[in-house]
């Protein structure tokens, strides 16, 4: 079992506020969210569930995960199977970034016993040929381009190589005595489940076309989360729409099929409390901002819901709109939508902002000195919207 994470524990974001009074951005953990959304994963997604690290790579977070269930990882870097690999030995990492350094191959094969990695050219290929001497049991699978549908952010633009060159790759895969599998990501926040079957039926192309024997399906992330003014299909959808495609294939029974769920499994498990420094009219100034755990609402236009906390007075029951702006010296640092809160909120008065359980803590910089590093776990239900 991982060691235990001994985090300070409140009943309810307010009792946070009544002991610490903080005056720094706290992250309140809802480790029983975490743990009801990973058994929500097991449960109803018809293969293997990866968690991908990146979205938030905190032992607490890593712990719960694991405690519920989840016994592999998604890594996209040699400090992320490290991390994984040294506080949850059992569990098993998969190097998912298709690119990678050498000298990252050399020690997560070698230290880490990582036997699972992503390419999308061959170059990435030899590399992993010349570090660990090929096939012997390890898996490569081949990430693809796939149909673009909605998603806040379209991952092909980055990874993947052409359904066209696929089968090629494949074949050099399988001829360097790898077991082979193909890998796509359908882009972060996918709001519609056809994306999958669409991505499924690309990869059985490319399967085809290559005609090599394929031991693994891994239909990546993009599992979505709820914010404000954003509510995509219920993720039983995106199970039912995958199942049925993986179903319907002719691909060998015995191929694992996989996925990489990050915002979806985690975004809810965390909720962020900042205290207003500064009201200037419609203006509230807070001490964190898009430098810092709340980027997505600037790269992904990402609305979250927020609530007013003071336990010291009565707040009014009248509600405005408010521009948020960050603590740092910049002019970027501005909330590109509002939060709708008590039209008495001024100074001193902490926001609880939901669904920040995925790309806040990750993302954060320090730039300007501003670094949120404070965690606690709130036994309250998370801060979902309205």
């Amino acid at each position: 079992m991982p060691a235990k994470i001994n985090l300070p524990s409140f009943a309810t974001t307010e009792d946070v506020v009544k002991e610490l009074k903080p005056g720094y951005p706290v992250y309140c953990l809802r480790l029983a969210e975490l743990k009801r959304q990973a058994r929500y994963f097991l449960d109803n997604f018809p293969g293997r569930v990866m968690y991908a690290v990146k979205c938030n790579p905190h032992l607490a977070v890593l712990n719960a995960l694991y405690e519920a269930g989840i016994r592999h990882f998604d890594t996209a870097s040699l400090a992320e199977v490290a991390l994984v690999r040294e506080h949850l030995p059992q569990a098993d990492c998969y190097f998912m970034h298709p690119v990678k350094p050498r000298a990252a191959i050399m020690t997560a094969h070698q230290v880490y016993g990582v036997d699972h990695y992503v390419i999308d050219h061959e170059k990435e290929l030899d590399k992993i040929v010349d570090v660990t001497g090929g096939g012997d049991g390890k898996v490569v699978l081949v990430r693809i381009v796939t149909p673009v549908h909605e998603a806040q952010y379209q991952l092909s633009d980055k990874f993947g190589i052409s359904a066209e060159d696929a089968p090629a790759l494949l074949n050099k895969v399988h001829a360097a005595h790898f077991q082979t599998g193909v890998a796509f990501h359908v882009g972060s926040q996918c709001r519609n489940p056809q994306a999958f079957v669409d991505g499924i039926n690309t990869a059985l192309d490319v399967i085809e076309a290559a005609g090599v024997p394929v031991h693994y399906l891994d239909v990546g992330g993009g599992f979505p989360a709820l914010y404000q003014d954003d509510s995509p299909p219920e993720l039983e959808a995106y199970f039912e729409a995958i199942y049925a495609a993986f179903d319907q294939s002719r691909l060998r029974r015995d191929c694992v099929l996989m996925c990489e769920p990050g915002r979806g499994l985690v975004a809810s498990g965390c909720t962020l409390l900042v205290q207003v420094q500064l009201r200037k009219d419609d203006k509230l100034y807070i001490n964190d901002g898009v430098y810092q755990s709340l980027s997505e609402t600037l790269t992904g236009k990402m609305k979250l819901p927020a609530r007013l906390i003071n336990p010291k007075r009565e707040i009014t029951a009248e509600y405005q709109d408010f521009t948020i702006l960050g603590p740092t010296c910049d002019n970027l640092d501005i909330l590109p939508s509002p939060f709708h809160l008590p039209a008495d909120a001024d100074e001193g008065d902490w926001i609880e902002i939901g669904q920040t359980g995925a790309y806040s803590n990750s993302a954060a910089t320090r730039f300007n000195g501003f670094f949120p590093k404070t965690f606690v776990a709130v036994d309250a239900p998370p801060l979902l919207p309205r």
